[in-house]
């Protein structure tokens, strides 16, 4: 062959209705055979199987089609076509491969040659199916606004039981079903204040189905707050074989099912959780591929039942690697998972997000101030996520509640364009108050529940940029749940300018104790 262009008309992976061959042995004649006389180029009638003339004549038909020596003209009359100058029926497409793909085919090995042009082959537009129905887009896009309107985060209550021990051992409190009803029975009999803050809650499977003290179910404790239930649907994570210690996460068996009942039970939207680590030679090719293809499947099935799926793809914070590293490897990860979800065909408005803020290592020995963790984080943001996404919002990823409304108050008052609304993800970062007040005792119920309250309510703060509107019953700014108070400042980088109900002066910073990311008063 030339090294020009060569215009090779593949049909399919498999042999047509009309005895023509599969792409495969095409090839592999042309490589046997050499060049041949009656190659057709793109554009052409004859790309389109029709002679000049419009008419079904195969194209340099006879002898003459079949070219080269009378054994190739015997095998081309023998019932296997004229070569690859044949007539096309209508319906199969003329590709033009480029020289590479056939240039040295001698020298080259047939299989490598059949690689390639199957690669060309195979190379058609997906179509998506079963595609959304207008109603269900609306649906799903209308649910994930709610969770994130402006001032609203989520509370993460989907602990395992596993979890749950942990958390309730740091207080000796027995792990008991009853114990974790009463603990999740503080957090959802908050009053009608957290409905300001708080657009959505995370289920455990077992809290799904759980009741208050006077028989309400949980569920619908907090829908009666305008809140949107969720539902955690993984089943946590196993080892990736052939990998240093990486996991992938198991639960799409069966899922549809879960999905379809827990949506007939009140829950709205749902969360999986892939975990991925940094180290010198992770987080692989292949976990990053995997998760991310777990997390598209997962995303597909909830949005076919009507339930707003939450991606949660999490690079833990351990290890010693710097805040270039994590910005570098968020990157990478996102990406590969906006990838997966287009090709699974995801509404991207009908999900949401929920990354680990770009931060460095535990054990990394430089510190970074919230302005740079703000700047990595919606920098790698802006890199990898659509602007169809409506909110990011964030995990904790082992920040106290001090560090956690800090980063994300600076998140919200970083000086490039944020597409998306940046809200909380919060589990640990809204209970550890709540849980260190409560103790196990029925006397300290109340107290405990507004821990947790005082704690929603900054949050809601950080999420507004720090805007002061009101002065709370604790000394700091709180949210007035999207109104706009006559006094109305807006504080996002600019000064209080004495305008602060409680005296705030000079320049105002979140990260250095204003009391509107903090527990203290001004």
């Amino acid at each position: 062959m030339t090294r020009g262009d060569s215009a090779v008309s593949l049909g399919g992976s498999r042999g047509g209705t009309d005895g023509s061959p599969s792409p495969e042995k095409h090839c592999k004649r042309v490589i046997q055979q050499g060049p041949q006389p009656g190659i057709v180029t793109l554009g052409s009638p004859e790309a389109r199987g029709l002679s000049p003339a419009g008419d079904t004549t195969p194209v340099g038909g006879g002898a003459e089609a079949g070219g080269g020596s009378g054994r190739r003209r015997g095998r081309a009359g023998a019932g296997r076509g004229a070569g690859p100058a044949r007539c096309r029926p209508a319906g199969h497409v003329a590709l033009r491969h480029r020289s590479h793909i056939y240039r040295g085919a001698r020298a080259r090995s047939p299989q490598s040659v059949l690689v390639a042009a199957a690669r060309h082959a195979t190379a058609t537009m997906t179509h998506q199916h079963p595609a959304l129905t207008a109603e269900q887009k609306k649906e799903l896009s209308d649910i994930a606004q709610r969770i994130v309107a402006p001032g609203k985060g989520i509370l993460a209550a989907d602990e395992s039981v596993g979890s749950m021990a942990k958390r309730l051992n740091q207080i000796g409190v027995e792990n008991t079903e009853e114990n974790r009803r009463l603990y999740r029975q503080i957090l959802f009999s908050a009053d009608s204040r957290v409905k300001k803050c708080i657009g959505g809650v995370i289920f455990f499977h077992e809290t799904m189905y759980q009741k208050a003290d006077d028989g309400t179910p949980f569920v619908q404790m907090i829908k009666d707050k305008g809140i949107v239930v969720g539902i955690k649907v993984d089943k946590g994570v196993v080892p990736l074989a052939g990998t240093d210690g990486e996991t992938t996460t198991q639960g799409l068996d069966g899922l549809w099912e879960r999905c379809a009942q827990y949506k007939k039970d009140g829950a709205d939207f749902a969360k999986w959780r892939c975990v991925l680590k940094i180290s010198e030679h992770t987080p692989s090719a292949l976990a990053i591929m995997e998760n991310a293809n777990v997390l598209a499947r997962y995303a597909s099935i909830c949005q076919q039942n009507g339930i707003v799926p939450i991606v949660e793809p999490e690079i833990l914070p351990d290890g010693d690697h710097d805040l270039k590293r994590c910005q570098y490897v968020t990157e990478k990860v996102l990406a590969a998972v906006y990838k997966a979800l287009s090709d699974h065909h995801i509404y991207l408005e009908g999900t949401l997000l929920k990354p680990n803020m770009v931060t460095p290592g535990h054990s990394c020995p430089t510190k970074y101030s919230p302005e740079e963790i703000a700047m990595a984080t919606v920098t790698a943001l802006r890199r990898t996520v659509p602007p169809a996404v409506p909110g990011v919002t964030f995990l904790s990823g082992g920040q106290s509640e001090e560090e956690a409304s800090i980063n994300l108050n600076a998140i919200n008052t970083c000086p490039l364009v944020r597409p998306w609304a940046l809200t909380f993800s919060y589990g640990r970062a809204l209970q550890a108050s709540a849980l260190s007040a409560w103790r196990g005792q029925k006397d300290n119920a109340e107290a405990a529940t507004e821990e947790f309250v005082k704690r929603a309510e900054v949050m809601g703060v950080a999420l507004l940029g720090g805007q002061c509107q009101g002065l709370g019953r604790w000394g700091h700014c709180v949210p007035t749940g999207g109104e706009v108070a006559e006094d109305y400042v807006p504080q996002a980088d600019i000064k209080h300018r004495g305008l602060c109900p409680v005296g705030c002066q000079g320049p105002w910073s979140p990260w250095k104790g204003h009391s509107s990311v903090s527990v203290g008063g001004h």
